[in-house]
C-alpha cells in the first residue's frame, strides 16, 4: 500500500514538473502565429495588438467541451467579452483521422447550431499552434494582454468535471482574469492546471 502511495506521489510530481516546464510562462511574450480560420481568413496574434485575446482549445465531441457549450456557458462568455472588445479565438488542433477533427464547414454548422460567438475558429490540424502554446486539453484557455504578454494559462474554471451542474458554483478563472486585467489589476490566479480531454495531435 505504501509503495503504491509513493508511486502515485512520485508520478504526480513528475507530471506536475513536466506541466510546469513545457508551457509558455505567464508574464512572457505570447508566441506569434498565423493560421486560417473556418472561413479561410488568416489570423495572426500581432494583428490584434492593443486588444485582449482569448485562446480557447476546442473539441466538439469532448464531454468537457460539451459541458460548457451545451449549458451555454462558453457562448455566454464569448458574447460578454467580445462585446467589450476582447478577441476570442477558438482553436481546433485535432489531426485528421483523430477524434475531434472537423472540416471548416462542419465547424461552421456547429457554430450556428450552438449559437457560439467566437471572433473566429482557428483551424490547426497540423497542431503547430497547439504545440506552440503547449495546449494540453479541451478546453485549455489562454489570455494575451494588449501588449502581447501572456497573462493567463490554464483551466476555464475550478471544477474539473464534465457535469454541467457544477458551473453555477464554479469560479470562472477566465472571466475573473479578464475582469481584473481590464480594470488595471494584476491577475490573481494567472496559472492553473487545465482539465478536459487531451488534445488529439497528429504526433
Amino acid at each position: 500500500m505504501k509503495t503504491k502511495l509513493l508511486l502515485t506521489i512520485v508520478t504526480s510530481f513528475i507530471a506536475g514538473s513536466l506541466y510546469a516546464s513545457d508551457v509558455p510562462p505567464v508574464g512572457s511574450a505570447a508566441p506569434e502565429f498565423s493560421l486560417p480560420d473556418a472561413n479561410g481568413k488568416t489570423h495572426s496574434l500581432s494583428e490584434y495588438k492593443g486588444k485582449y485575446v482569448v485562446l480557447e482549445w476546442h473539441n466538439q465531441g469532448c464531454p468537457y467541451t460539451k459541458k460548457h457549450y451545451e449549458s451555454g456557458n462558453m457562448q455566454r462568455l464569448q458574447k460578454e467579452w467580445t462585446a467589450k472588445g476582447v478577441v476570442w479565438l477558438s482553436v481546433i488542433s485535432s489531426a485528421p483521422g483523430t477524434q475531434g477533427f472537423v472540416t471548416p464547414s462542419q465547424e461552421n454548422d456547429y457554430l450556428k447550431t450552438m449559437s457560439a460567438a467566437p471572433t473566429a475558429v482557428i483551424m490547426d490540424p497540423g497542431g503547430s499552434l497547439g504545440h506552440l502554446y503547449a495546449a494540453k486539453t479541451t478546453p485549455h484557455m489562454f489570455i494575451v494582454d494588449p501588449g502581447g504578454t501572456l497573462i493567463y494559462n490554464g483551466a476555464i474554471d475550478d471544477h474539473p468535471t464534465s457535469d454541467q451542474g457544477d458551473i453555477k458554483s464554479s469560479k470562472n478563472y477566465v472571466s475573473t482574469a479578464l475582469q481584473e486585467a481590464t480594470n488595471g489589476k494584476p491577475v490573481t490566479e494567472a496559472a492553473t492546471r487545465p482539465y478536459g480531454c487531451s488534445v488529439k495531435y497528429k504526433d
